[in-house]
């Protein structure tokens, strides 16, 4: 995996993470491609296809910059198995005990899940001082994320779920955002149409939305 030092290098160049489920293996490289030649420095591969594995090992095996991350992470498997897929970043929903002591094994990235002040207190505790705020319009949005910023400033977040380009700038100008993760930017549908033109373009837009940021 990657250092905290080496993500955070990525998300300032472009603080938007393209949150991917790739159905298909021969995706993974016009995929990557094409949200390189967009501007994204970093993408969340989900763990919920039979291909995102493969699809995360030829990401991480091209020769690019890209740095290829893991999310869906759920259990000791799914850190065991995305690890071996060369994952440069770990991302779980939320944290069960048993995810807890799977992830307490490993250096490098990892951003828990979390959807409450107390659950993200608890994750400071441990070590993580960079967590996922998921589902993040469900959970109280960037209102949620804002109110947390004067009593827990020494924290930051990656939220992620129902976020769009209409309010990604609401959650890319808190103080404690460091960037945000978002599904719209390379649908399944994309994929299965081989729209990689439009996929680059919608990179392209939400790297100008990233600029804006602080």
């Amino acid at each position: 995996m990657k250092t905290m030092t080496a993500f955070r290098r990525a998300i300032d160049k472009a603080p938007i993470v393209p949150v991917l489920t790739v159905q298909d293996v021969a995706y993974a490289a016009p995929l990557a491609d094409a949200l390189i030649k967009g501007g994204l420095t970093s993408v969340e591969v989900t763990l919920r296809t039979p291909a995102a594995l493969e699809v995360i090992r030829i990401m991480g095996d091209m020769d690019n910059d890209l740095l290829v991350g893991a999310g869906t992470i759920i259990s000791e498997g799914d850190v065991d198995a995305a690890l071996k897929a060369g994952s440069d970043f770990l991302v779980t929903p939320g944290t069960s005990p048993l995810l807890l002591e799977a992830l307490s094994n490993h250096d490098g990235v990892i951003l828990p899940g979390i959807s409450s002040a107390s659950e993200a207190m608890a994750r400071f505790d441990e070590g993580y001082g960079v967590m996922k705020f998921f589902p993040a319009e469900a959970s109280g949005g960037a209102s949620f994320l804002k109110s947390l910023a004067g009593p827990l400033p020494h924290m930051d977040f990656m939220p992620t779920g129902g976020i769009t380009p209409k309010n990604a700038a609401d959650y890319l100008a808190l103080p404690n955002v460091i960037a945000i993760g978002g599904s719209w930017i390379a649908t399944p549908a994309d994929m299965a149409n081989g729209d990689w033109d439009a996929i680059t373009d919608k990179a392209r837009d939400a790297v100008r939305i990233g600029r804006d940021k602080g």
